[in-house]
């Protein structure tokens, strides 16, 4: 097994936006609500564009089934690849409750300028904890977990894409770093109890350990909901310092991401060179991916 730095195949610097955006009840609101920060964020020059967890709905497994569409010509993704189509962007569709035959599950979509969608993700870990005293929840209640982890392929090079609680697991920012991605990228909805404890300490985490670029993307919070995001759409760089970030109130988070500064923090402290694959595995190796970007395990 090669220890040598994973080639990038990235080129220019690009500018990434993270819409912290504010949902409500009424889906085609939200839809609309969504549609119009898109543009918003191409219009101040962002070339690639990321929405939160579940945009179309409130966040909860009693919502899911209510909210929850075909990705195949469903309202949300018509509109989102018409806005990626607008607006001239990548877009990264957070995600939204996704109806499959006689299951659900917590997809994300992702979309090409000319609207093609190029990425179709699944939550593979799904959120299931128990914190007594302060937070319950089980997605996996009403959620089907995903198989596959996925990689868009942009004109800027690889960017591996998660779910929320996917951030938690960092062997799939790992097997990203590993296959050339250049960011992870995670439209998240953490909560009033996970967020201060580990929202930012993970993307940091995840960004040091790969040195890569890692940005979370979620909801603002809305106390009148039944469940309180944690807002603080974030940014971080391979070096694990925060570029960007916010409160909890609807904004864009806008930050500049530069593979150039990925090569050096891997030639400055050469990690790749140093793996010591003779007495631990590559997680990478285990997983083969297709020509679409979707990786499964060999």
């Amino acid at each position: 097994m090669s220890s040598t730095a994973p080639a990038l195949n990235a080129s220019s610097p690009f500018k990434l936006a993270l819409i912290q955006l504010a949902i409500g009840a009424d889906k085609a609101k939200n839809l609309a609500h969504a549609k119009s920060k898109i543009l918003e964020a191409a219009h101040n020059g962002a070339n690639v564009v990321v929405l939160p967890e579940c945009f179309n709905s409130p966040y909860g497994t009693n919502f899911f089934p209510e909210y929850a569409e075909s990705i195949d010509g469903g309202d949300s993704v018509t509109m989102l690849s018409s806005a990626a189509k607008e607006a001239g962007i990548y877009l990264v569709g957070g995600s939204i409750p996704e109806r499959k035959q006689d299951k659900i599950y917590n997809t994300l979509t992702a979309y090409d300028p000319t609207g093609k969608m190029i990425g179709v993700h699944q939550k593979v870990h799904l959120f299931d904890i128990d914190v007594p005293g302060k937070i319950k929840f089980k997605e996996s209640e009403i959620l089907t977990q995903g198989n596959s982890l996925t990689h868009l392929d942009t004109k800027y090079g690889k960017l591996g894409v998660g779910i929320c609680y996917d951030m938690r697991f960092p062997e799939m920012a790992t097997v990203a770093a590993r296959k050339g991605c250049v960011a992870m990228i995670y439209p998240g909805a953490f909560n009033m109890t996970t967020g201060p404890l580990h929202w930012e300490l993970l993307q940091r985490a995840r960004a040091v350990d790969n040195q890569m670029y890692v940005a979370a993307c979620s909801p603002a919070r809305d106390i009148n909901a039944s469940y309180h995001a944690w807002g603080h759409s974030t940014v971080v760089d391979p070096t694990g310092t925060v570029v960007a970030t916010c409160e909890e109130n609807e904004t864009i988070v806008y930050a500049t991401v530069d593979p150039a500064q990925v090569e050096v923090i891997r030639t400055n402290i050469p990690l790749y060179n140093q793996r010591r694959f003779d007495i631990y595995d590559d997680v990478s190796e285990s997983v083969a991916f297709d020509g679409q970007g979707n990786g499964t395990k060999k």
